[in-house]
């Protein structure tokens, strides 16, 4: 593919573990600080709709394979189904759920009017060639159309997907039912995509962060961080964090990574990654791990690739005060305890990583008044909405005195139960 896939090929030292379990786990958690209703509680706990199906291609070698594929619809109390496609070889469906589940919370979060939901096909897009991606999506987005459309289910970019992935997603849509460019977000601009998008997940990051240290009385300029991942997240992380004069001082990618102590030439970095596909062997640079990265004494550790990287195996090596989490649950369980317990801060990816779905939600409302926005006035809006909600757990974390994680979801909780009661039975 094209684009800057993060393929997350990053294998944790700890036990696999049930990624649907752990996020019901965090729920439960900030339900008990809200005291739910036990049936409210099971209403919210529960997805709506769950589609599996099977996904034939025919494959260049002329033999059809039969790929497993899933689209599950958490809560749509709140408006539309959103949440990205992801084609990724351990995609399962407890792993879907999970996703679905975050998303429902972080579209709450981020006042968004949209539900949560997640999508993807067991698959590696990495040898496949762009034929057979291309029957593999159209197939796949033939056989859960019936779910999708503008008002009921809109899908974006995850993890080995990108824009050509949603065009080819929109066309197939739009030959059933008519041209109908707000089914999907983050498409190119020239099939209605959003100025700004490509950008918005790492630009959140990188908001969040600095919001974090402005309401400690500091910012980023001179801070030193490391960043696991480069794909779409990871590399515009990094390149935000440079321009706001911080330090990136490491970088891994699937391939390997790079270290140094002094600062990565990010714009430089940029340009080699362009022409080799990874960071490994960028000059200037000392190899580096992604356990070794973990352990490194800098301000701030952002993982930005896979799931489950931060486990009770790692977790105790971590030297940075503040971890952002730019990749979906990251962090599993037991280490998230361990940080706490130390320290450190921990701002949770339905927070961090939420300005995907935030200029995602841009780009529908741009699809469906065909009024499109400049690139300046899509970076101020999502500016405003990651500061309002920073704020809005922080001031809820310092009253509760608790971590950000439960603040975070205590709110996107209160706001997603208010609407089911709102909505009635």
């Amino acid at each position: 593919m094209p684009s800057r896939f993060s393929t997350g090929r990053f294998t944790s030292t700890g036990p696999r573990h049930n990624a649907y379990e752990a996020v019901n786990a965090l729920f439960d958690n900030a339900a008990d600080r809200l005291n739910m209703d036990p049936q409210l509680r099971s209403i919210l706990k529960t997805p709506f709709r769950e589609v599996t199906v099977a996904v034939p291609v025919r494959m260049d070698s002329g033999k059809i394979h039969v790929y497993a594929g899933y689209r599950v619809q958490h809560n749509g109390a709140r408006g539309p189904w959103k949440g990205g496609i992801r084609y990724h070889p351990e995609v399962d469906l407890d792993e879907v759920r999970a996703l679905a589940s975050l998303m429902t919370w972080k579209t709450a979060l981020l006042d968004v009017p949209f539900g949560g939901a997640k999508g993807g096909v067991s698959c590696d897009p990495m040898n496949m060639s762009q034929i057979e991606l291309e029957r593999l999506t159209r197939k796949f987005t033939a056989r859960i159309s019936i779910v999708l459309g503008p008002q009921r289910d809109v899908p974006a970019p995850d993890m080995g997907t990108d824009g050509k992935v949603m065009s080819w997603m929109m066309d197939e849509y739009s030959s059933r039912r008519g041209y109908a460019p707000a089914v999907v977000t983050g498409k190119p601009l020239s099939l209605g995509g959003s100025k700004g998008r490509l950008a918005a997940t790492g630009r959140g990051v990188v908001t969040i962060a600095d919001s974090y240290y402005s309401a400690i009385g500091e910012s980023i300029k001179g801070k030193t961080c490391a960043v696991q991942g480069y794909g779409n997240v990871g590399s515009f992380t990094a390149k935000f964090w440079s321009e706001r004069g911080g330090k990136v001082v490491a970088i891994t990618d699937v391939k390997g990574g790079v270290y140094n102590k002094a600062g990565l030439d990010i714009a430089a970095l940029e340009k080699f990654f362009a022409e080799k596909r990874t960071v490994a062997g960028f000059p200037g640079a000392e190899p580096m791990n992604n356990q070794d990265l973990f352990g490194l004494e800098v301000d701030c550790l952002i993982p930005a690739a896979l799931g489950d990287v931060i486990t009770s195996s790692n977790a105790n090596n971590i030297k940075a005060k503040l971890v952002v989490e730019g990749a979906n649950h990251p962090t599993q369980p037991d280490a998230d305890e361990d940080l706490h317990e130390r320290g450190i801060v921990v701002i949770p990816d339905i927070l961090a990583n939420a300005g995907g779905v935030t200029v995602s939600y841009f780009e529908w409302t741009q699809n469906l008044t065909s009024f499109y926005w400049d690139e300046d006035k899509v970076n101020k809006e999502l500016e405003i909405k990651m500061r309002r909600a920073f704020l809005d757990v922080h001031e809820l974390a310092r009253k509760e005195k608790c971590s950000y994680r439960t603040a975070a979801f205590m709110l996107a909780i209160r706001r997603v139960a208010e609407a089911e009661e709102q909505r009635g039975n």
